[in-house]
C-alpha cells in the first residue's frame, strides 16, 4: 500500500514539473520576440497643389414644364407620347374646334351689327369725327330743321303776322331737337365703346380657337402623356409634361469653407454611373447666395451640354471643379495612417521609437493624403507594422521611401 502511495506522490510532482515547464516556455519566447521592429519610413513631405472640388449631385432638366388645356373640349388627337423628342412649335395635342367657331361666329356678328352703326366696314377702321356718325348726322339735321323753323316762326311774330302758338310750337320743337342730338352724341360714344369690347371679345374668341391646337413652347422631350383621344378636358386639365435636357443641369452641395474657391465659368468634370469612366465637361453657371445652416452647404448649378440626350435627369453624377486655389501642404501616403478607436494616427520615428500622434486630415491625393495639424515638415513617419506600432515601442528602420507627391 505504501509503495502504490509513493507511486502516486511521484506522478503528481513530475505533473506539476511539466507544467512548470509549460509555463515558462512563453516567457522565453517573449524573451525572444523583444527588441527593435524593422519598418519602412519616409518623410513627410511638402508640395504646392491646386484646390480641386470633388462633390456629387444630381442632374436636373434645364426647363420642365406641365402643358395644360386652356379651353375646354373633347380631344380629337394626341400626336406625341413618352420619349418623343419633340420641336418648337410642333403640334401635340388637339381638341375639338367646333363648340369655338359657333361662339366666335356669334361674337364677330355682334361686332359687325355695332360696325355698321357706326358707318365702317372692317373691323380696322376707327371714328374720326363722332359728328360724321349716321345716327349724329341724322340728329344734327332735325337739329338744323328744328332751328331755321324756329327762326322763321320768330320773324314772322316780330312783324306782327306769325302767331305766338306757332312760336310756342317751334321753340318746343327745337329744342326737342337740340336734346335728341345730345343724346345722339352719348349713344355714339357708348356705341364706339361697344365696339372696343366686342373687338377684345372677338380677339379672345380667336385666341381659344387657336388654343385648341396645343403647340410645343420649347424643343424638349416628352416625359409623361396624361390625356388620350375622346377625353373631355377642362381648362387646367394637365396634357404633357415636357422637359429639356440640352443642356442639362447638375445641381451639387459644397462645403462653406470653399466658397472663396467656386466662381461662374469654372470647368467642371462630370461621371455617372451608367458610362463608367467617360467624362462630361461642363462649367458653372449657378451659385446660391445662400448657405443651408443645418448642413453648412452651398448650391452651386453646372450647365453640360447633352445633344444625344445621353444624360438624364435623375442621373447620380460625381463632379470635380479645378479651383484656382493653390496652396502649400504637408503629404504622407495614406499606408502612413491608422484609424485606431475613432481617430487618426501617425508614428513619428525620434531617436530609435515611436511617438504616436493624433493627426486631422485633409483632401487626399491619388496615394498621398493631406495632414493639417499633428506632423511637422520633413519628420520621418511609419509606413509599415502599424498595428504593432505605439508610443515609446522601440524600432529599426530597414528602408525609407521617397517623399509623397499630389498628382497636378
Amino acid at each position: 500500500m505504501r509503495s502504490r502511495l509513493q507511486i502516486h506522490i511521484g506522478f503528481i510532482v513530475f505533473i506539476s514539473a511539466l507544467a512548470a515547464a509549460c509555463g515558462r516556455e512563453p516567457a522565453i519566447q517573449a524573451k525572444q520576440d523583444s527588441g527593435p521592429i524593422s519598418i519602412r519610413a519616409t518623410s513627410v513631405g511638402v508640395k504646392k497643389i491646386q484646390r480641386i472640388v470633388e462633390s456629387v449631385g444630381t442632374l436636373f432638366p434645364y426647363d420642365e414644364v406641365l402643358i395644360s388645356a386652356e379651353v375646354d373640349g373633347r380631344v380629337d388627337r394626341v400626336l406625341v407620347d413618352l420619349g418623343d423628342s419633340v420641336a418648337q412649335g410642333q403640334l401635340l395635342v388637339h381638341i375639338s374646334e367646333e363648340e369655338q367657331r359657333y361662339l366666335l361666329s356669334q361674337n364677330e356678328a355682334q361686332l359687325r351689327q355695332s360696325l355698321e352703326r357706326l358707318g365702317l366696314s372692317s373691323e380696322k377702321d376707327r371714328v374720326k369725327d363722332i359728328r360724321e356718325t349716321p345716327e349724329v348726322r341724322g340728329a344734327q339735321a332735325d337739329l338744323f330743321d328744328a332751328e331755321q323753323r324756329h327762326k322763321r316762326i320768330r320773324e314772322l311774330v316780330d312783324q306782327g303776322i306769325g302767331t305766338h302758338a306757332d312760336l310756342d310750337q317751334a321753340v318746343a320743337r327745337f329744342k326737342a331737337a337740340q336734346a335728341a342730338y345730345d343724346a345722339s352724341i352719348n349713344q355714339t360714344r357708348n356705341l364706339i365703346q361697344e365696339v372696343e369690347r366686342f373687338k377684345a371679345a372677338v380677339e379672345l374668341q380667336r385666341k381659344k380657337l387657336r388654343d385648341t391646337s396645343v403647340q410645343a413652347p420649347f424643343a424638349s422631350y416628352v416625359k409623361e402623356r396624361q390625356v388620350t383621344v375622346g377625353q373631355y378636358v377642362r381648362a387646367n386639365t394637365p396634357l404633357i409634361t415636357l422637359v429639356k435636357v440640352d443642356p442639362i443641369r447638375l445641381r451639387m452641395e459644397i462645403p462653406e469653407r470653399m466658397a472663396p474657391w467656386i466662381k461662374n465659368g469654372q470647368v467642371v468634370a462630370v461621371s455617372v454611373e451608367a458610362f463608367g469612366d467617360r467624362i462630361f465637361n461642363g462649367t458653372v453657371w449657378r451659385i446660391s447666395p445662400t448657405v443651408d445652416q443645418s448642413k453648412r452647404t452651398f448650391v452651386v448649378e453646372a450647365l453640360l451640354q447633352n445633344p444625344r440626350g445621353e444624360l438624364k435627369p435623375g442621373f447620380y453624377a460625381k463632379a470635380r471643379v479645378p479651383t484656382d486655389k493653390i496652396d502649400e501642404v504637408k503629404l504622407v501616403p495614406v499606408r502612413a495612417v491608422n484609424y485606431v478607436l475613432g481617430s487618426n494616427k501617425a508614428y513619428v520615428v525620434k531617436d530609435g521609437s515611436i511617438d504616436a500622434r493624433e493627426v486631422k486630415l485633409g483632401d487626399r491625393f491619388d496615394e498621398s493624403v493631406e495632414v493639417l495639424e499633428g506632423l511637422n515638415a520633413g519628420e520621418q513617419v511609419a509606413i509599415t507594422q502599424l498595428s504593432r506600432l505605439d508610443s515609446g515601442v522601440k524600432v529599426r528602420v530597414t528602408d525609407t521611401a521617397g517623399n509623397p507627391r499630389a498628382s497636378d
